[in-house]
């Protein structure tokens, strides 16, 4: 079928709207008519460097329109959103981890099914797509069915598409990485998409003081207007700042940044047998420490889809949104995708907090 996409066609080049052709779901694989999809730091990211042509988005929202013969998890008119995809068989997977699933770069960052072909073609030659699980920067997607999880329908599905990774990714890293008791201090690194989420996520687990860090007042803000009980602009004074709050060290910290110098500082504002959880990731390759960063007792655990299980996970954040709970709503701006440059730009620079493409 003839879909439209929006295509890498030069890598650091903006995104290009074109008639693609999208193949038919294979048995294990979903239809999807898009609703919304969300951009995230990582398709900006890939957008620079991946292979093209190709088709990135990876945090999408429809309504499916048909299914392989051997998918049972959904059926047409279903309303879902989509998450990254695993194999289901190795070790992690099947002991309830299909972030850390032993094959997840082999099946979410080639640009192809794990036979080497895709879904996608261009003039009649087959394209990079089946970024994590989706390229759900089009308006149809052929998706595995791992990576499709089945959501109420009263969800809104113009909202929907971030909680299959940014918001997800934050909350998860909390509620099901972190899990900090009620009392606990906490720092949030970054007060983006992920941030936000990973600030409300500690409001719901009850913690007494959250101190988002970033160098944007306006990040800082709406952090605080949604639960951080401090907000720290990163800078020279950060530390000095960070041990006023906290002068034993804080519980816990949560980098976003993928700043080599900033998780530094996270992990240095730690307490004696505190916990840092890492999330983003940056340009720098390597992470340095001094050694009495590390030997009192602190623990650095890297974290991939905020350690959830989509399928469970996802469905619990979309109901405590529903509830007032847990507001990402706050910082979503809606685009039309045709407006997708538009709105990129806007996600790269940090004018809003989060931006979702509306079909």
């Amino acid at each position: 079928m003839r879909v439209t996409a929006a295509v890498l066609e030069t890598p650091g080049k903006p995104l290009a709207l074109r008639e693609v052709e999208l193949g038919p779901p294979r048995p294990d694989e979903v239809l999807v008519r898009m609703s919304s999809v969300g951009i995230c730091a990582t398709d900006l990211e890939f957008a620079t460097f991946f292979e093209a042509p190709a088709v990135l988005g990876h945090e999408g929202a429809g309504i499916v329109e048909a299914v392989g013969d051997q998918v049972s998890s959904v059926s047409p008119g279903d309303h879902v959103a989509m998450t990254f995809t695993s194999c289901g068989l190795c070790r992690p997977c099947l002991t309830g981890s299909p972030a850390y699933c032993l094959r997840f770069d082999a099946l979410n960052f080639t640009g192809r099914r794990p036979d080497g072909s895709s879904a996608v073609s261009l003039g009649g030659t087959e394209i990079n797509a089946h970024f994590l699980g989706q390229s759900a920067f089009a308006d149809h997607v052929i998706a595995p069915a791992r990576a499709v999880v089945p959501i109420g329908k009263e969800a809104d599905l113009t909202l929907a598409g971030p909680f299959g990774c940014g918001f997800q990714t934050g909350a998860g890293g909390v509620l099901n990485v972190l899990r900090p008791s009620p009392g606990s201090s906490l720092a949030v690194f970054g007060a983006g998409a992920v941030g936000v989420a990973s600030v409300l996520a500690a409001v719901l687990s009850g913690c007494s003081v959250i101190a988002a860090v970033d160098v944007n007042p306006e990040r800082l803000a709406t952090a605080r207007s949604l639960g951080a009980t401090h907000g720290v602009g990163g800078g020279d004074g950060t530390a000095e700042e960070l041990r006023s709050i906290a002068p034993d060290g804080f519980d816990f910290v949560l980098d976003t940044t993928g700043r080599a110098d900033v998780l530094r500082t996270a992990v240095e504002a730690l307490a004696p047998l505190g916990h840092c959880g890492v999330i983003g990731v940056g340009p720098s390759p390597e992470m340095t420490f001094d050694w009495r960063s590390v030997l009192n007792g602190r623990t650095i655990t890297g974290i991939i889809g905020g350690g959830a299980m989509p399928q469970v996970f996802m469905p619990e954040l979309l109901a405590l949104q529903a509830a007032g709970r847990f507001p990402v709503d706050r910082i979503v701006t809606r685009f039309p995708f045709e407006r997708i440059g538009e709105a990129a730009e806007a996600a790269r620079t940090g004018t809003v907090g989060k931006a979702v493409l509306t079909f």
